[in-house]
């Protein structure tokens, strides 16, 4: 991999993660006024047609790009990615975009933790050590036993958890079938799941709020795209500790746009959750 593709790399890992920051800004509001079932499916129309889109202008088109050797965990694949988007954007309206993220910023923690059991990869005693070290620094965000523990924020750590799951059943099926196949079933899978939910709870929403659900939808299949664009550039071990970028530009628009709040304890945590992934993100490129 040429120096030149991995600063590209590195420079489209910075453009994704400033627009999921913005994405996740959207859905914050949108789902403060509207069901979450109904603003996640909108989200998923636009995304299905980039998906089936990208499928078509490969050599084969759709019927190939859907062709899968391991179908099954493909479909669970993409429901447990849908249905951790829809807690994810619940944990926003609960606990707010900055604490949410703040917590969910643990999940390499937990694909290193899970690749032993999902993957049956060796983690050695560093990595369990990173590991607790993160989960030190879960415990100092949440501060169980204490007054201003609530239960919303258990809401985060859930969807960490299944985006973990996602991540490592991402790296198993990638084994036999293109990073094109399992796009395709991210997507349709997901539309399928929340259409019938969505529309069940669709409500009317307010002309400028259309607006903001255009934006979202254009911003997630951008996002999606330049992701893709961005692991075709770089290695993903190269490009990965830049992804915690995300963190920072969700304080911005949590603080500016929502008057969040930065509590110290959040600060400390989400530094020692930082650290000890990218140590582990360390440790999994030497082993590499």
């Amino acid at each position: 991999m040429s120096e030149t593709n991995t600063r590209r790399g590195i420079a489209l890992m910075i453009v994704f993660t400033l627009l999921v920051a913005v994405m996740d800004a959207l859905s914050r509001h949108l789902a403060a006024h509207y069901n979450v079932f109904m603003v996640v499916m909108i989200r998923y129309w636009f995304l299905v047609a980039f998906v089936l889109v990208l499928a078509a202008s490969k050599p084969g088109g759709i019927r190939r790009v859907a062709g899968s050797q391991q179908r099954l965990i493909q479909i669970f694949r993409g429901f447990i990615l849908a249905a951790e988007i829809c807690v994810m954007v619940v944990a926003f309206t609960l606990f707010g975009l900055v604490q949410s993220h703040a917590v969910f910023v643990c999940n390499p923690l937990l694909i290193a933790a899970l690749s032993g059991p999902i993957l049956g990869e060796t983690v050695g005693w560093r990595r369990w050590c990173a590991i607790a070290v993160g989960f030190l620094g879960v415990l100092v965000i949440l501060q169980p036993g204490s007054g201003v523990f609530k239960i919303a924020a258990l809401v985060p750590l859930g969807a960490a958890l299944m985006f973990a799951v996602y991540g490592l059943l991402t790296r198993y099926v990638s084994r036999k079938d293109s990073s094109e196949t399992s796009f395709f079933y991210m997507g349709s899978v997901g539309c399928v799941m929340l259409t019938p939910l969505g529309l069940w709870y669709w409500e009317p929403m307010a002309v400028g709020d259309w607006g903001w659900m255009a934006l979202l939808a254009v911003v997630s299949a951008l996002g999606h795209w330049v992701l893709i664009k961005c692991y075709e550039a770089a290695e993903a071990s190269a490009v990965q500790p830049f992804a915690y970028l995300h963190l920072p530009f969700v304080a911005v628009l949590g603080v500016t746009i929502f008057g969040e709040s930065l509590p110290t304890n959040v600060i400390i945590g989400a530094g020692i959750v930082v650290g000890a992934g990218l140590f582990t993100l360390w440790r999994e490129r030497l082993q590499g």
